[in-house]
């Protein structure tokens, strides 16, 4: 098809001087050019215009100036923000406390991650004992020098003698294996490329890890990844020497993954990427050549190893319970005909299940809130285990050692560690932070509302004590609602300025999650969609019926699904919305799975190559296709990077065009394009402060609310 270049001019001047007395002054934005091209699609019969599709090629020239004229943009209105700098400073001031990870044994020794405050990277120490003094292991701060190294994943070989990890640069999936000579402490030169959503499983005197053939130079961060493999190093051979050990030619658009218990006996091996769960092999390692077993063939439902016990393998699933249950099989005869219930479902959610100190520990959510409890191995309930307050929970331990350890927090509860003993049933506190900030000034509040169709949907209201329900109160509301994904109760400092200035921090938990198990998650997907959607907009609603605020005070916030969700919602009601904050997300609903592992999303999406209906659907909330040209939108600030492997950046880039163009004026429409980045993990500290104090300066500023230290 022959392209025809057209230019759109989408310059736009902001009132410099508004008639209400009591309206922020507001900053003048004159948007660059962004061309258009002829290209049609046709769906079923229905032809669709993709104007701004040369954007697709990230790499390209043209796309690069063009990211440069929106950052510019973007960036000059950023700077006239007044009180950015002092945001920024006091966001800083905010995340300058020690953080502390859960400590966890290997070897003997104690190993742990801290983060002195602003460190990039948090580092990895080692202890002879919790008294004894810790020594720096592995500081990942020392791999770049502004910090876009990040350490994704961390393996100790079972024999002691190697250590394991695994790097992203600059935000990509994309991960290489480094291995330590744990005696000499000295780096080997084994090393791992194109691997990819993998670690280091060890067996022996080698690891298990999963990769894909070196993608096509200049399509490594949008081409489709296909045919994953895993196989097996050798420590002391190169890469090229690697056993193939399993890979299915038959479905190239698939995951596959391997993990070995740690008395290596079995070998697990996940295939994912085609429902919305898992099938599950073994293999037995104590057999020379023993063969690859299935022993579960349902990819609509997950199937998660627990723990290899002696003859037994515990697994929990939620196949016949959408709120999952603990089964147990022989090592001998695993088929899932064999299978055996040793902890039935329950009324809340089974989230995660591990073997500490030869206990169960068992932790629930009921109505996003953790609920932890402790079994024999026999499947009998021995106790719940008392929690600070509501909030979320993650223990850790070693299956024959009775010393455990869980992290705890909630919106206005920093993370902390709390020691535990499964043989007493003992809590103690081990850390807590040190954070600037009184807690108990602050409340937060589960409400339960009703969504369009009648659904009871909760949600999580932080604010500052003696709020007044006035209507005037500003408020942040975020989602998520997909991929089985749940959002429970965390603490940030990125929030507090907004809490501390009046502010009421909103956490919605939408359909398509996992709060209340397999049934609300399906309730969002495909052609249910719209019910993530409605949640959204019923949780606004209530929050203005109730004078909790106004839809001038409304700023709404989601990232990757999420983005999908803001970009969906101020489609379809933008009066309801004063700001808009679509992060890393997923735009174009017509063309997502032709770019990296989008073809992954399919089971909660479908595609719009399915069937017509299935289209229809599609284009019916794609926030790209949706817009509407005149309509106010919120003032939107989108937000992506350039090694964005997951999203690729040109989603963002094709909906901030269309926006740009749809939108009448009255609200500035930008986007914020970050370097040497991805989607969000790994993300150096001080750019983590860059963008928060970005955000919030921009919803600080559209809201209207000031800003006091």
């Amino acid at each position: 098809m022959k392209k025809i270049m057209v230019t759109l001019t989408a310059g736009i001047f902001l009132l410099a001087c508004s008639p209400d007395k009591n309206k922020r002054e507001q900053i003048e934005v004159n948007y660059p050019e962004t061309k258009t091209v002829d290209t049609v699609d046709e769906y079923f019969g229905v032809k669709i215009s993709d104007p701004y599709r040369w954007l697709e090629d990230d790499r390209s020239a043209e796309t690069e100036a063009w990211v440069e004229a929106q950052n510019k943009v973007t960036f000059g209105y950023l700077d006239k923000i007044p009180f950015r700098t002092a945001l920024k400073d006091k966001l800083t001031a905010l995340a300058d406390y020690e953080r502390y990870g859960s400590p966890f044994k290997k070897n003997g020794k104690y190993y742990f991650f801290k983060n002195d405050g602003l460190q990039n990277q948090s580092v990895l120490y080692v202890q002879d004992a919790l008294t004894a003094e810790a020594a720096v292991f592995l500081d990942p701060n020392t791999l770049s020098e502004d910090g876009t190294v990040a350490l994704s994943g961390i393996s100790f070989s079972n024999n002691g003698k190697y250590f394991a990890y695994t790097v992203s640069r600059s935000g990509s999936d994309w991960v290489e294996i480094y291995v330590m000579d744990l005696h000499t402490g000295k780096l080997l030169d084994d090393h791992i490329q194109w691997a990819k959503f993998t670690d280091a499983s060890w067996q022996g005197d080698g690891f298990y890890y999963s990769a894909y053939d070196a993608p096509q130079k200049g399509k490594e961060f949008s081409g489709v990844n296909e045919n994953h493999k895993i196989y097996y190093h050798k420590i002391g051979e190169p890469q090229s020497k690697d056993r193939l050990v399993y890979r299915n030619s038959s479905y190239p658009k698939r995951f596959y993954s391997a993990s070995v218990d740690e008395d290596e006996r079995i070998l697990f091996i996940f295939e994912s990427g085609d429902g919305r769960g898992n099938n599950l092999y073994v293999q037995d390692l104590t057999k020379k050549n023993a063969e690859i077993i299935q022993i579960a063939n349902n990819m609509d439902n997950s199937y998660t190893p627990v723990e290899v016990l002696e003859d037994r393998i515990l697994i929990s699933t939620n196949d016949n319970a959408p709120k999952y249950k603990i089964m147990e099989t022989s090592i001998a005869s695993p088929q899932q005909e064999n299978w055996k219930e040793l902890i039935p479902e329950t009324d809340a959610v089974l989230s995660s299940a591990s073997v500490i100190g030869n206990k169960l520990i068992l932790n629930y959510e009921q109505d996003a809130s953790s609920h932890v409890y402790r079994y024999d191995l026999n499947g009998k309930l021995l106790n719940q285990i008392d929690l600070p307050s509501l909030g979320t929970a993650n223990f850790s331990g070693k299956k024959d050692d009775h010393e455990a350890f869980f992290v705890f927090t909630s919106f206005t509860f920093p993370t902390s560690i709390y020691r535990y003993d499964t043989e007493t049933n003992k809590t103690e506190l081990y850390r807590r932070p040190e954070v600037n900030f009184k807690s108990e000034d602050y409340i937060t509040e589960q409400i339960f509302f009703s969504s369009k169709d009648g659904t009871k949907v909760p949600m999580f209201l932080t604010y500052k004590k003696g709020l007044k329900k006035d209507g005037k109160n500003p408020v942040l509301l975020y989602g998520y609602g997909g991929f089985n994904v749940s959002l429970t109760p965390s603490f940030s400092t990125s929030r507090l300025p907004f809490l501390e200035n009046g502010g009421i921090y909103v956490q919605v938990n939408l359909r398509g999650g996992s709060e209340y198990g397999e049934d609300w998650h399906i309730a969002g997907t495909k052609m249910q969609k719209q019910n993530v959607f409605d949640d959204f907009i019923a949780a606004a609603q209530y929050l203005i019926d109730q004078k909790y605020t106004h839809p001038e005070k409304i700023a709404v916030m989601g990232g990757s699904n999420g983005g999908l969700l803001i970009g969906a919602v101020i489609n379809q009601h933008p009066e309801l919305f004063k700001v808009a904050i679509p992060q890393v997300g997923v735009m174009d609903m017509l063309r997502y799975h032709k770019f990296t592992i989008g073809w992954n999303w399919a089971s909660d999406y479908g595609t719009s190559e399915d069937s017509k209906e299935m289209f229809e659907y599609l284009r019916a909330y794609s926030p790209l296709h949706n817009l509407k040209k005149g309509t106010t939108y919120p003032a939107t600030l989108i937000t992506t990077a350039d090694h964005d492997d997951r999203v690729v950046p040109a989603h963002s880039f094709k909906y901030a065009a269309a926006l740009q163009e749809a939108n009448d004026g009255s609200n500035p429409t930008l986007i914020r394009i970050d370097t040497k980045s991805g989607h969000g993990a790994g993300k150096p500290m001080t750019k983590i402060i860059e963008e928060q104090a970005d955000i919030y300066s921009f919803i600080f500023w559209n809201l209207e609310m000031d800003f006091k230290e």
